[in-house]
């Protein structure tokens, strides 16, 4: 029996209306009204162990092993260190080791903490965010982290240099991760707008990863007490793989329309292993191993995490450095040692 034309019109309607069409729209989130205007002013860190304070020491408690979070955030990194006229309080969600996905939205975990962009919604509802400063990336495809590592093992073994087992890779990986930081930078936004900001009510800005290692360290600590690298894998990661990793989280920032502070110069002449006599001139730790957790089968995994990153100095540094770049009106900057043997942020191409 063949409908009738109305009742095929109003099929067509009910399938419209309830998304079996295949075209599934649903209702966005409520956008809620924003935070009360007497709110306290405040910054957010977002990301990974680059920004979490890693390495800085004196990690928060519940971040240090406690029921199996590792996030390592530390009174000393560079989200304190700013000072900001206006602004009452620093938040720092980011963790050691997450990738772009625990930073976003996904349902990820980084050693039991839920999204960091579900953490933010919670702030900017209860406080005036003027920042939310994100590094992220290198624990996506690069797995920078883990290619250190390797470095050390074929350092050890004398094998082949990790620079040769990677190098011809990297550029790839690289590209793979740029889609998944810009989704995590635009979940940002989302949870911004939902939660009453306009996007001129707060800066986004992202900011890259230092080479915490270079050719030029001293000989005599290319070993076990400082920095067991091959040569030639010490002047890939300062010549070719930081510069790769900052050109595409550089993209990702164009891609969600966010500020862009490029770390990638910031530790020349103060990386590991550069100062015999005095290492307190360094930026970043040198090969750190926690023989306690050694001693410990759930904290052994952790025993090497610390190492080359940056230390509490370096943290202070990049903090000063992102200071002056929230104060400014530049789009894009770099981090560059001055005179006066400082960071400042110089202006560069966005």
């Amino acid at each position: 029996m063949r409908p009738s034309g109305w009742l095929v019109l109003f099929l067509v309607l009910v399938m419209a209306t309830f998304g079996l069409t295949g075209d599934h729209r649903f209702p966005a989130p409520e956008r809620t009204p924003g935070p009360p205007e007497d709110a306290p002013s405040v910054i957010v860190a977002m990301g990974d162990s680059t920004i979490s304070g890693e390495g800085a020491g004196d990690y928060e408690r519940g971040t240090d092993g406690e029921k199996g979070n590792w996030c390592h955030r530390s009174p000393h990194a560079s989200i304190f260190q700013v000072r900001v006229p206006g602004v009452d309080k620093a938040y720092n969600l980011a963790c050691s080791g997450a990738p772009s996905a625990q930073v976003g939205l996904g349902d990820v975990e980084q050693y039991t903490e839920i999204s960091q962009s579900r953490q933010l919604a919670r702030i900017a509802t209860l406080n005036q965010v003027t920042a939310v400063v994100v590094a992220s990336g290198a624990n996506d495809d690069p797995s920078f982290s883990h290619v250190l590592d390797s470095c050390v093992r074929a350092w050890a073994v004398q094998g082949r240099p990790c620079s040769e087992v990677v190098g011809p890779e990297w550029e790839q990986r690289v590209d793979r991760m740029v889609p998944k930081l810009t989704k995590a930078l635009r979940d940002i936004r989302v949870v911004m707008h939902n939660s009453g900001y306009a996007s001129t009510d707060y800066e986004l800005v992202v900011q890259s990863y230092a080479a915490p290692v270079s050719p030029d360290i001293d000989r005599d600590l290319q070993d076990l007490s400082g920095c067991p690298l091959l040569s030639q894998d010490l002047r890939w990661v300062e010549e070719r793989a930081v510069p790769a990793l900052t050109a595409g989280i550089r993209t990702a920032a164009r891609n969600a329309d966010a500020r862009f502070l490029d770390l990638s110069r910031a530790g020349v002449g103060r990386e590991a292993c550069t100062s015999e006599r005095d290492p307190d001139r360094e930026w970043f730790r040198r090969l750190a191993v926690d023989w306690y957790k050694l001693d410990h089968d759930e904290r052994a995994n952790h025993a090497l995490q610390e190492s080359f990153h940056p230390n509490a100095n370096g943290h202070r540094q990049f903090g000063q450095c992102l200071a002056e770049f929230l104060t400014s009106t530049d789009r894009a900057a770099a981090c560059l040692p001055d005179k006066d043997g400082e960071l400042h942020a110089a202006t560069s191409p966005d």
